[in-house]
């Protein structure tokens, strides 16, 4: 077997284009799912059963169903049902921010009901609003409780974004399979997609671990 790693060289903009564009996928992505997943897990808590009810079955069916499976439904279905059309990147920006907020607003849930129900009848006792305490006193230390975990879902969803290749949106997966199909170089483009991962993701990794480390709560 011969090797010919010009390829990679003569493609290096399309591919660095392309791990630009997961990287602003990614990143958008979770801006959009924080927020959504702190409002599901708020809406979790609900007093109202009906609200409770409706927002479970949404979380639950996001997070038991495939993320490939939601991409293509927003993708293909929108279209045909609801005759609702986006571009390849909104429709991965959908598909992507809607599983990743249901998942966030698991962690978001159990880093609320982590803190005690003192504290909130402490600061019910001072003359604070429910409001007042939720927001100066509850989520500013369940915020740094999940932290690890929601650095956790960002390294993953930085590697799932590679599945939003198979509607065509340009990121690093689709524009290096793209020079493979190409060039035939397969053990070549694929070896340079993997290295571009690994330079990309093993940092995150390992930004994860030292948060898990600076953070982790002891009681």
């Amino acid at each position: 077997m011969t090797f010919d790693w010009s390829v990679v060289w003569d493609n290096r903009e399309r591919l660095l284009d392309g791990a630009r564009l997961t990287v602003i996928l990614t990143a958008t992505t979770m801006a959009i799912a924080l927020p959504g997943g702190l409002i599901l897990a708020l809406l979790r808590l609900s007093p109202f059963r009906a609200v409770r009810s409706a927002t479970t079955g949404f979380v639950e069916f996001f997070r038991a169903t495939p993320l490939i499976l939601q991409i293509y439904w927003v993708f293909y279905v929108l279209p045909a049902a609801f005759d609702i059309r986006l571009s390849e990147f909104a429709t991965a920006l959908l598909g992507l921010s809607l599983n990743v907020s249901a998942f966030n607003s698991e962690t978001f849930r159990a880093g609320i009901q982590s803190i005690r129900a003192g504290q909130w009848n402490a600061g019910l006792a001072l003359g604070m609003s429910r409001i007042e305490v939720f927001l100066k006193i509850v989520l500013p230390q369940a915020t740094l409780r999940v932290l690890p975990a929601l650095a956790s879902t960002w390294v993953s969803l930085f590697k799932d974004t590679s599945l939003v290749s198979i509607i065509a949106v340009a990121d690093l997966s689709y524009v290096a399979l793209k020079i493979r199909s190409e060039t035939y170089r397969i053990l070549e483009v694929l070896t340079a997609m993997a290295g571009l991962y690994c330079l990309m993701g093993y940092p995150q990794a390992k930004l994860v671990d030292w948060l898990h480390r600076r953070w982790k709560v002891a009681e």
